[in-house]
């Protein structure tokens, strides 16, 4: 969260104050802690231009050619979308971003453990990472920037971090972090094969055994750890809270949202309705889940769609020949 504030806000008002313009560009699926930092961008007097998506979460390269000029300062889009998991074409974006003169960020927290980054061959300017998502310490995270690229510092102090960001390094964390990030770039091949076997199994299973549901994402580009679905003619907070009896977490958004009741806004992007939106869940995937627990989660997950459905008066009105459609 911190390395996405200070990537976005630090360089847009370092762009201003040696003469860059005052535009900035993100897309419309980014985590909050781009969102938020945009946002507060616009009350310092920036313009913020959002990206859209298509309907598999994946932004075109050309819509950032419709709107990217002179005077933006600053483009940032996440390789890897937290909510669906879509590969996002982070390498074309760059070049367009470039060859206008504009710095490019990527958020990779969700990229890092599952994509080999060569951040030279990637091209962007400023990388996200956050360690926990690598199975590193928690509340630890790092910001790559490119020799070279200015920011404005968000944290004053002493000279710490090359006089960038004051404050006592937590210098175990970041060990820690490290040390994972290493292991989890040896382990990758291995891990994305198992993840991917346990999420395929899993998907298969809901697609073929649950009715009335839509995948959100995308089936080609996308990592191997998340899953997410739409279920028709229920609520996420129903689904959340009987699956949780059941000794298993899933989501209805982002990890740090999972309990926000308000509709996903990267499916909302995606142009999923707001009534479909709403009983969506993320099924996120690691490399010590099995077959089993996928096997456990599936049967469960039918259980209670099947209870909340016989409570649902718009899916008694689907199968009593109602005109409700979704």
């Amino acid at each position: 969260t911190e390395a996405d504030n200070w990537a976005l806000k630090g360089a847009a008002l370092a762009a201003r104050e040696h003469g860059k313009g005052t535009h900035v560009i993100i897309s419309a699926i980014e985590h909050h802690a781009i969102l938020t930092a945009a946002d507060w961008l616009v009350k310092e007097g920036f313009t913020v231009t959002k990206l859209p998506v298509g309907p598999n979460g994946i932004v075109d390269p050309a819509e950032l050619e419709k709107v990217i000029d002179d005077k933006t300062s600053i483009v940032s889009v996440m390789y890897v979308n937290n909510e669906v998991g879509t590969i996002q074409p982070v390498r074309e974006l760059c070049k367009i971003a470039h060859a206008h003169g504009a710095l490019f960020h990527t958020d990779c927290v969700q990229a890092m453990p599952y994509i080999h980054i060569d951040v030279k061959e990637l091209g962007a300017d400023m990388i996200s990472m956050s360690g926990h998502k690598f199975y590193g310490p928690k509340g630890i995270g790092a910001l790559y920037i490119r020799n070279g690229v200015k920011l404005e510092k968000l944290v004053s102090g002493g000279g710490q971090e090359r006089a960038q960001r004051g404050g006592t390094t937590n210098t175990p964390a970041v060990v820690g972090m490290a040390k994972a990030l290493s292991m989890a770039v040896e382990q990758m091949d291995e891990n994305n094969k198992h993840i991917a076997e346990v999420r395929d199994h899993f998907v298969e299973r809901v697609m073929n055994e649950i009715t009335d549901i839509k995948f959100n994402g995308d089936f080609e580009h996308r990592v191997p750890s998340v899953a997410n679905f739409s279920f028709k003619y229920v609520e996420g907070e129903g689904i959340l809270m009987l699956m949780d009896f059941n000794g298993i977490a899933v989501s209805s958004g982002s990890a740090c949202s999972s309990g926000s009741l308000d509709p996903s806004h990267v499916l909302l992007a995606m142009g999923v309705p707001v009534e479909v939106s709403h009983g969506s869940i993320r099924f996120s995937f690691g490399k010590d889940n099995t077959i089993e627990e996928a096997d456990y989660t599936v049967d469960k997950l039918k259980e209670t769609i099947a209870r909340l459905r016989t409570m649902s008066p718009l899916y008694n009105d689907k199968i009593g020949g109602g005109s409700y459609n979704v």
